[in-house]
């Protein structure tokens, strides 16, 4: 099932005009505060009513001329940025409520959603005493009772703590792999986009800025006026070869092999990484002598130049694409251009243990 939108909407110092697409999966929408990521989570939601366009859920139409379905009617989960739960009920009790708002369409048991969550030890306890991180999953486990076709999540990790994301974020993971439902996602920040998305609607003053599979967006040079330089890379999906004895790993991807620090999960399994564009280097003929582990035959795909000295070269490696951001002096001396053979020189330690997530 896939979500449409094509809506319009004037407000005093603020004009909305945004058409996109969010497939099953978790379509991300990703800006700057003031961007109108909530306003069009508001009124896919039902909370405001476009001035005019179509909104439309499968062949169901939510919104359009004359019809405008209530929040109630229009099958939807909402998971807010504080959770709003019921204070006065047990984790157990909020989670009843949601089946109950469902109805007859309740198709969800509580048990598997008990176990996606980990919230099992939870479940006689009040909510005034859970995490931040606890209340963000047994909200989301509420939502997934209500029997929704879609969820719609507002920035649910922004309260939270880098502890209590990392917490959270294989949960969400989890939920993006073992559910069919189609997922819009508000966020600005970028290393959520690359952990859970499959695509990606960027918007920018009330407008799609840029939208497409997440891994084509983060790693065009062009969309860095609109994400911000530090935020551009790759996203590439790979699957866990061995853990050598020294504590790193190898893992193998369309480009050849990789080694990383230690992750911690199984042989074969499916991995996400990424590669900010800041930490990868190129060179035209293979280094030899360096501490860099990962050294990648390359073709240079795309090359933009930024009003001061900086630049960000688009690199072909295997099937996957790789951002580097260097100088234009570097560009100049090594003679970068569309078509040059080079190879891609990755630090292992310059990834991050969480720019790594499991596999869509």
């Amino acid at each position: 099932m896939t979500l449409s939108v094509a809506i319009r909407l004037a407000r005093p110092g603020f004009d909305l005009d945004v058409a996109f697409a969010a497939p099953q999966g978790v379509t991300a929408l990703f800006g700057r505060s003031g961007a109108g990521k909530t306003t069009v989570v508001q009124a896919v939601a039902g909370l405001l009513r476009p001035d005019r366009g179509r909104i439309a859920l499968g062949d169901r139409v939510l919104s359009e001329g004359r019809t405008f379905l209530p929040p109630h009617r229009r099958r939807i989960g909402y998971v807010f940025q504080d959770g709003r739960l019921f204070p006065h009920l047990s984790v157990r009790q909020n989670l009843l409520y949601g089946r109950w708002f469902a109805g007859a369409r309740a198709t969800a048991e509580i048990g598997p959603v008990v176990e996606m969550l980990g919230i099992g030890a939870l479940m006689h306890r009040p909510t005034a005493g859970l995490s931040g991180g606890e209340k963000q999953r047994v909200a989301l486990g509420r939502a997934l009772l209500s029997g929704p076709e879609l969820l719609l999540m507002d920035e649910p990790l922004a309260a939270l703590d880098q502890a209590r994301k990392d917490e959270i974020l294989p949960y969400l993971e989890r939920l993006r792999d073992e559910t069919r439902l189609p997922i819009l996602y508000v966020t600005h920040a970028a290393s959520e986009v690359a952990r859970l998305a499959t695509t990606v609607v960027v918007l920018d003053r009330g407008r799609v800025a840029a939208a497409g599979p997440v891994a084509e967006v983060l790693s065009d040079p062009a969309a860095g006026a609109v994400l911000g330089l530090r935020e551009l890379g790759a996203v590439i999906e790979a699957r866990i070869l061995a853990h050598d004895a020294d504590g790193l790993t190898q893992l193998a991807w369309s480009g050849g092999r990789l080694i990383l620090p230690h992750v911690a999960a199984a042989p074969g399994t499916q991995v996400r990484v990424r590669i900010h564009a800041e930490d990868v280097m190129i060179a035209r003929a293979p280094p030899q002598d360096i501490s860099a582990l990962n050294v990648l035959p390359a073709v240079v795909e795309a090359v933009r130049l930024g009003e001061g000295p900086g630049a960000l070269v688009r690199l072909a490696v295997g099937q996957d694409r790789i951002l580097a951001r260097v100088t234009r002096r570097s560009v100049e001396a090594l003679a970068l251009a569309p078509g040059t053979p080079c190879h891609a020189v990755l630090k292992s330690v310059a990834v991050a243990k969480g720019d790594i997530g499991h596999g869509a």
